[in-house]
């Protein structure tokens, strides 16, 4: 098969890795600097280093030359670049694509097949996620991932394209709960790092993650999504992954803010996107439009964009009334 992957950051430059071991596979690198940088190190020092590329994998900046003849476009944009880059992409008629961006688009709220749907219509789309860093599928460690479309084949073909050797991959139908899962565990990341930051004890974190995981459910369940899928591998794996690794981008960012750092400062160090930042608004907002209750969302993003310290956001947590646990 050959495959096309629009976007070389860590991500989509591990799945170039893998993929490559059995099929024809472009890298598409945006930025031409970039690109030569790659091309000639056949290593992507600035994303994912330590990983060569092998001569199998064409490193291209030329969007139409990537997706020339290409049975599958995976998307691997972060989530503010899926709709330029499905616009872009949308003249050039992908037969089907996959996105492996996590969260909600910030104005519009939509989640990426939505917005996948909006951009390329009529080209039949999945979602690709699961508890998974890039640089631990580079290495060849083993990883669980679910492929998720309302598309049977496609989901299928998914499947057998990536699935083998340490990568399993599992099918499911529920494309909003696997994007869901991938995106509000990115936010509850954001928490889990501040609770570290504050040094709050591991009884806190345990607590955040579980309530955080009510929060999912119920966000995703409101969205239409199944509670059954985000106590899968795409809801609380990921969840337990992000909230708890070292190599999580928004844990990282959690646990600066915890320490009392600035967003400014911390991302600016970070070098990276954090998704789980923008998406905690878009999240909150969404929330709040469908009525559903996600309060450990509501703190992250006012001491994101509003201002509130940390300690006084854990004060208002803890100060809210008891009830029943559901």
């Amino acid at each position: 098969m050959r495959i096309s992957i629009v976007g070389a950051g860590a991500w989509g430059t591990a799945i170039a890795l893998i993929a490559a071991r059995r099929h024809d596979v472009t890298l598409h690198v945006r930025d031409r600097g970039q690109m030569q940088s790659v091309r000639t190190s056949r290593e992507n020092v600035r994303y994912l280093p330590g990983f060569p590329l092998p001569e199998a994998v064409a490193i291209t900046d030329d969007l139409a030359d990537s997706v020339r003849d290409a049975e599958l476009v995976v998307l691997a944009t972060p989530m503010a670049g899926l709709r330029d880059t499905g616009n872009a992409l949308a003249p050039l008629r992908p037969r089907q694509v996959v996105c492996v961006c996590k969260g909600l688009e910030a104005d519009t709220h939509l989640l990426p097949h939505q917005v996948v749907a909006e951009v390329l219509p009529g080209v039949p789309a999945a979602a690709l996620s699961g508890p998974s860093f890039a640089s631990e599928v580079a290495a060849g460690l083993p990883v669980a991932l679910t492929a998720a479309s309302a598309d049977e084949v496609l989901a299928e073909r998914i499947v057998h394209t990536l699935h083998g050797g340490p990568v399993r991959v599992y099918r499911s139908s529920d494309v909003v709960g696997v994007e869901v899962g991938g995106a509000v565990k990115n936010v509850m990341a954001v928490a889990a790092g501040i609770a570290d930051g504050l040094e709050l004890g591991n009884n806190a974190r345990a607590a955040l993650l579980t309530r955080g995981l009510s929060e999912m459910m119920r966000f995703g369940v409101a969205l239409g999504g199944s509670a059954e899928t985000l106590m899968g591998l795409t809801g609380v794996g990921d969840l337990i992954l992000t909230c708890t690794g070292g190599l999580s981008r928004n844990r990282r960012v959690g646990i600066a803010l915890g320490q009392g750092r600035t967003l400014a400062d911390t991302l600016a160090v970070l070098g990276h996107v954090a998704e789980g930042v923008q998406c905690a608004r878009a999240v909150k907002a969404s929330a709040e439009r469908l009525g559903v209750d996600m309060p450990i969302t509501v703190a992250v993003s006012a001491i994101l964009f509003d201002g509130l310290a940390p300690r006084e956001a854990l004060g208002h947590l803890l100060a809210r009334a008891p009830r029943h646990e559901q």
